[in-house]
């Protein structure tokens, strides 16, 4: 007979107080980095607002901020391909 304890807990992590589970198979390891990050970043602003924001301003802030990063890394890779195809053509045309 098969009982809940044949079936494994899917992986879960604490996160600024929440408990948040996870599909199987999900890589906790760059999980964890994440949540490593957004609790670092959390914990930044907090500092900045000293205690004058509500913990879901402060998420707003996390999220912004994280999202503007990885905004300017797109935008970067965006003109490093560029470049590279740039320097494919000159190279193709001198061959």
């Amino acid at each position: 007979m098969t009982t809940l304890n044949d079936f494994p807990l899917p992986p879960s992590l604490r996160v600024l107080g929440l408990d948040i589970s996870f599909r199987t198979g999900t890589d906790m390891d760059r999980v964890k980095e994440a949540a490593s990050l957004v609790e670092e970043k959390y914990a930044d602003q907090k500092l900045k607002a000293r205690g004058k924001q509500t913990k879901d301003m402060l998420l707003v802030y996390v999220a912004l901020g994280l999202a503007d990063e990885l905004l300017r890394m797109k935008t970067g890779r965006e003109t490093i391909d560029r470049r590279i195809e740039s320097l494919l053509a000159k190279i193709e045309k001198s061959i």
